[in-house]
């Protein structure tokens, strides 16, 4: 007959060998509970998810989609105008777009694109301007491209106005800002190097002297 000493050294036997499989099964973790908040520290837990950084995204600009905003403008000179001036915005902004553009540099660019089509002060002009970026989106890989892009898009408004087929190759003789295709930073770097000018603007400096 087993003694009491015996079947208590039976039962702590079995109970170091359960101990022991299980630790075999399931390995030790560096995870622990916070008993305060229940949230799990470690090994894949809220404390490495701290140190996760998301992939780099695109800069979404909330509005840019959307429905026309201004509703129509009757007058017909104040109309003629403000075509004249957006066209001159838009196709200097195409020819001093960068020639290699950054994803950020192309997401701005189609954004500010899609943003004057809703905000266009002519309402009906804005509706056709989102009909034509339907069929045509913006093309935003280099400045070739992005004012060719432009250049086809106004022809299409000529065409429907009746008005001459604008020549493409001439862009920079039509819409000259005084800079080509220079750099902006070599713009900036001639201005610094004469003395006479601000480094910034480029305007001419008050002479002091007696």
């Amino acid at each position: 007959m087993i003694s009491r000493f015996s079947k208590s050294f039976l039962v702590i036997i079995l109970v170091l060998l359960l101990i022991a499989s299980v630790a075999l099964l399931h390995p030790p973790s560096r995870a622990h509970l916070d008993p305060w908040t229940g949230d799990l520290f470690g090994a894949g837990g809220v404390e490495e998810a701290y140190h996760v950084i998301p992939p780099s995204q695109p800069t979404q600009i909330k509005g840019a989609s959307g429905g026309v905003i201004m509703s129509k403008l009757g007058n017909a000179t104040a109309k003629a105008a403000l075509g004249r001036a957006t066209w001159k915005l838009l196709h200097t902004m195409t020819l001093r777009y960068p020639e290699k553009p950054t994803p950020d540099e192309r997401e701005a660019f189609s954004s500010y694109i899609h943003l004057t089509s809703r905000l266009y002060p002519c309402g009906e002009c804005a509706a056709e301007f989102q009909a034509l970026l339907q069929r045509f989106p913006p093309q935003t890989s280099s400045r070739r491209s992005a004012s060719l892009w432009l250049c086809h898009v106004h022809n299409q408004v000529n065409e429907r106005l009746k008005k001459p087929e604008f020549d493409c190759a001439h862009l920079d003789d039509e819409y000259d800002c005084g800079c080509g295709d220079e750099p902006v930073s070599t713009t900036r770097a001639n201005a610094a190097d004469d003395l006479s000018k601000d480094a910034l603007t480029g305007a001419d400096l008050i002479r002091g002297g007696r």
